[in-house]
This record gives C-alpha cells, structure tokens and sequence, in this order.
C-alpha cells in the first residue's frame, strides 16, 4: 500500500459514557483497553497521524495516550456534544492533512482491510467523502477529505456532523467492505458483552 503520511485519524473519546456507565475507552477487550485497540486498527492500516479528542474523565484517558505516544487535545465543552469534539479535533489537524478518517472511540471491531479499501479509494478518486458501507449501510469511520475542514469549523447549524456531511451527497462515495464491524458501537452494557464474545 502506498504511503499515509497524509492521511489523518481522528478519534473522539470525549463523551460522557452514559449509557455504558462507565467510561468506554478504557474498558478492556481481547487483551487492551478499547481505545488501544482503535488506535491499532489505525496503525495496522498504515495511518500514522493519530490524534484522540479527549473530554470526560480526560485524566484517566491521557497517561494511556502518552504511553501509546498518540497526541491529544481536550475539549472543554464535552457537554455541548459529539460535533464539539469533531470540531476541536478537526482543528488541530496539521497543514500536511489532506484527509481524515472520523472514528468514535467505542468502534474496535472494524477490520484493518475496510481502512485499506478506504484509503485506496480515496487515492483513486477526488471525492469529498468516503464512507464504508456493510450490505448498503453506511458506518464508521468515514474517510473525509481535509478541505472539508474549514467547513466543520464554520457549521453552526442543527444535526452536527451528519447534517453537514448530508450537503456533500454528490461528492460522497459510498465503499462496499465486507466487514460488520463498521455497524458496531458500544453503546450498552449489552454491547460491550457482545463484542467480548466476538
């Protein structure tokens, strides 16, 4: 595979973590934390720009970063939602970033192959965004393109990222993985025993 030097991953690890009832990104799966293991699936895929938007609980999840040697950013109004944490990660984004990938940090079951599929699509292409898509839905985490950025800075509309990105239909590509994973967030209790078991 071609170089990714260009190529950002920004993974949002902000949130409140009400419904799991306890903070996501540091419960263990298969042997690391769930946010190890995001950061992994990334780095598998050649993606060496890594940065995790902090917010809730932030000092708990940042000696974990520093160990892994991933930069990080806080966001101070976590509580403003998930966009909040889009748009102060988008922002420390370097000049060099011609296109990120956008990931929850509850997403640790997407397969290294559906980024691959993704970056080559992106190289092979000009589109705007590039989602992965499993039996026609699509999931995380979208490939979008930097010059986007300005636009999320500015966006101060109803519906956050999915209203945004909904304005870029025509200059989106819709990329068919074989990977169920890209479906799968740990959202409950529930969630989190089924992706043990997987």
């Amino acid at each position: 595979m071609k170089s990714t030097d260009k190529i950002a991953a920004l993974i949002l690890a902000g949130g409140r973590s009400t419904r799991m009832g306890t903070l996501k990104p540091m419960l263990p799966l298969g042997g690391m934390s769930i946010i190890e293991r995001v950061i992994g699936i990334f780095r598998e895929a050649g993606v060496v720009d890594i940065i995790v938007v902090v917010g809730h609980q932030a000092e708990n999840v940042i000696p974990l970063l520093e160990g892994q040697g991933v930069p990080w950013v806080i966001n101070e109004h976590y509580d403003r939602g998930m966009f909040s944490s889009i748009q102060v990660g988008a922002k420390s984004l370097g000049d060099e970033c011609r296109a990120f990938f956008l990931s929850p940090a509850d997403m640790p079951l997407v397969n290294t192959a559906s980024l691959e599929k993704l970056i080559a699509a992106y190289r092979e292409g000009n589109m705007d965004v590039y989602h992965p898509c499993y039996k026609q839905k699509r999931g995380h985490p979208p490939l979008i393109a930097a010059r986007l950025i300005p636009s999320i800075l500015s966006f101060a509309e109803p519906g956050g990222m999915r209203e945004l990105l909904s304005r870029y239909r025509g200059t989106s590509l819709d990329v068919a993985c074989d990977d169920p994973g890209i479906l799968i967030d740990l959202d409950t209790p529930e969630d989190y025993e089924l992706a043990k078991g997987r």
